[in-house]
């Protein structure tokens, strides 16, 4: 019997919008605005284990565009995806799920936030993108340092 330790292995085996809401509370009057808006995007993410193999890792952005007071549009997306990762030592683990999996998920999330906002009526919103190692390392960090407990791969952006 060979002692040799079996090769990993990481497979997407589905990549798909969980949910998604647009939300144009004030139209049609808001077409009419011509001035910027100011735009937040919240981006977190989290993962779980459906059985022996398998990992779905969910994305969630929330996009909020105003002008003064008044919310021009507030989209949510959740990108998931299935994936599976066998012979993977636990130690490795949590960075496989919090940075190589949103890294992943993350251009289908950029194209369905540019392509909602577009089909609600407005310019699209592109996501920058995102350093999800810096991210998670850094949110790990912050989470040391203080005794509320954080999740390590949430992040918020405004523009």
């Amino acid at each position: 019997m060979s002692n040799e330790q079996q090769q990993p292995v990481f497979s997407i085996e589905k990549v798909y919008v969980r949910d998604l809401s647009v939300e144009i509370p004030n139209a049609p009057r808001i077409y009419l605005e011509r001035e910027t808006p100011e735009v937040n995007i919240q981006l977190h993410s989290k993962s779980e284990r459906i059985d022996e193999t398998l990992y779905e890792v969910v994305l969630t952005t929330t996009v909020t565009a105003k002008v003064k007071d008044k919310t021009m549009f507030l989209v949510e997306i959740q990108q998931g995806g299935v994936f599976q990762i066998r012979h993977v030592p636990e130690a490795e683990m949590e960075l496989v799920l919090g940075i190589a999996c949103p890294n992943i998920l993350f251009p289908y999330l950029r194209e369905a936030v540019s392509d909602t906002v577009t089909r609600a009526g407005f310019h699209p919103v592109i996501l920058n993108p995102v350093n999800f190692e810096a991210l998670y390392y850094q949110r790990k960090q912050q989470a040391e340092n203080s005794s509320a407990p954080q999740t390590p791969e949430s992040q918020q952006i405004t523009h």
